[in-house]
């Protein structure tokens, strides 16, 4: 696979090389800030729910349930379809609103599996999230095809969760399902990180207020694709390893 040039082999000279390499730091400091504070956000909504019966009555109860399941999907299309008519501040505002669905959706986690079980899942899936995103920002390697794969098979575990939802899968085709979307999405942390990367680099060679604004919009659909790889993962691996109080 080819490999990508440092910024210093462009021929950019050793200031400004300098600068950019800061405004990375920056920029995927943004990136993870943005993601931490919306899994937090969704974390301690979801242990809300889960410890009050009447919220669940409201929240977990048809027909509201029905946008607590598909909201988080429209936000993504939305997201992604309309990126550059949506301002930075619209798109800050789906970003929140999404980790909040997602946290109510979360819940049932907390109601299923003891609080220990729920601490070491997300001690599980923090090492695995550092692992593969670090190796992701590291590489020199091109990760973009692989990543390509690897969301368009999201598309196709999408279809099937909503076959399972309304027609079952069983528990072998539960198991199988779930692993599926720990290595889908295992893949799309390293190549997410990658292209968050590289999409800051393409944007600073240009330079300018535009170059600027793009930046705050992709900071955002950066974190988005991070949370998401990591409450997918993290779901997998609490169904896949984790017992349950039944």
């Amino acid at each position: 696979m080819a490999e990508y040039e440092t910024v210093g082999a462009r021929g950019i000279s050793g200031s400004r090389a300098a600068q950019i390499d800061e405004g990375l730091r920056s920029h995927m400091n943004k990136v993870y800030g943005l993601m931490s504070g919306a899994l937090l956000m969704t974390f301690a909504l979801a242990y809300l729910v889960s410890q009050s019966p009447a919220l669940q009555q409201v929240l977990l109860v048809s027909p509201v349930v029905w946008i607590v399941i598909f909201g988080p999907l429209a936000f993504v299309l939305v997201a992604n379809f309309a990126l550059h008519k949506l301002s930075v501040g619209a798109l800050n505002g789906l970003f929140w609103a999404y980790a909040a669905l997602t946290g109510v959706s979360l819940s049932t986690i907390f109601i299923m599996f003891n609080m220990m079980d729920v601490i070491t899942g997300l001690l599980l899936t923090s090492v695995g999230f550092l692992g593969l995103t670090m190796t992701g920002y590291l590489t020199k390697r091109n990760l973009g095809p692989i990543g390509q794969v690897a969301g368009m098979m999201t598309w196709g575990l999408v279809a099937w969760g909503i076959f399972g939802m309304f027609f079952g899968m069983g528990s072998g085709g539960f198991q199988i399902y779930n692993i599926a979307i720990l290595a889908v999405f295992a893949i799309l942390t390293a190549t997410s990180t990658q292209e968050i990367k590289n999409t800051y680099l393409e944007a600073r060679m240009h330079g300018g207020a535009e170059a600027q604004q793009f930046l705050d919009k992709a900071a955002i659909i950066g974190a988005l694709q991070l949370y998401i790889s990591f409450i997918a993962m993290f779901r997998s691996i609490m169904y896949l390893f984790m017992g349950n109080d039944d």
